[in-house]
């Protein structure tokens, strides 16, 4: 009897310690909150049943799973922007994810409201494009990268479009324009100007 006791004590503490440890707003390798890198468009609607999704295809017909989609939380607080591969198919993977509410964050604290001084803290820089409006960052080792509005920058280094820019002439107190997820389950995703 004893060990009957015992044994429903442990499985109960390891269930609840599993709850607990399931945070849905985690960004980890492969996965953000209950989305992962296989989820595929039309699987959205039931991950998020309990939340609101816009489509943004201007399709006349299109499921509401077909092309991108914005994720609401009840209440109206916009989650994410969720950008498949192939805007016409349902069944395509998701290609990129834009973050817009900062309880999503990574493994080391990183998060739509942290700033440049928290990415040189906890993480490499892969590379560091120059747009005409924006720099965008790339983390090593990591499907994150994260834009940042020249705004932001320097004086000396906004207007120069083929300049290359470095880590260091990025201020500490840059905020994020936009925050980012890039997967690789389909053909490369091209950035163009107009994106950035």
């Amino acid at each position: 009897m004893k060990k009957t006791v015992l044994f429903g004590i442990i499985a109960t503490l390891l269930f609840i310690q599993c709850e607990e440890e399931k945070n849905p707003f985690a960004i980890t390798d492969g996965a953000i909150g209950p989305i992962t890198k296989t989820t595929k468009m039309k699987q959205l609607d039931s991950i998020f049943a309990q939340d609101s999704l816009v489509k943004l295809n201007p399709i006349k017909g299109a499921l509401d799973t077909q092309g991108e989609v914005e994720i609401y939380e009840k209440g109206g607080t916009k989650l994410l922007l969720v950008s498949p591969y192939d805007e016409s198919d349902p069944n395509s993977e998701i290609a990129n994810v834009q973050v817009f509410d900062s309880r999503y964050t990574t493994e080391k604290g990183l998060s739509k409201a942290s700033t440049f001084k928290d990415v040189k803290a906890n993480y490499e820089i892969a590379a560091i494009e120059n747009a005409i409006n924006s720099v965008v960052v790339f983390l090593k080792g990591t499907s994150l990268y994260l834009t940042i509005d020249k705004k932001e920058l320097p004086e000396e280094v906004r207007y120069n479009f083929n300049q290359k820019i470095e880590a260091s002439q990025i201020p500490d107190e840059a905020k994020f324009k936009y925050f980012m997820i890039g997967w690789d389950a389909g053909d490369p995703i091209e950035i163009q100007e107009g994106d950035i």
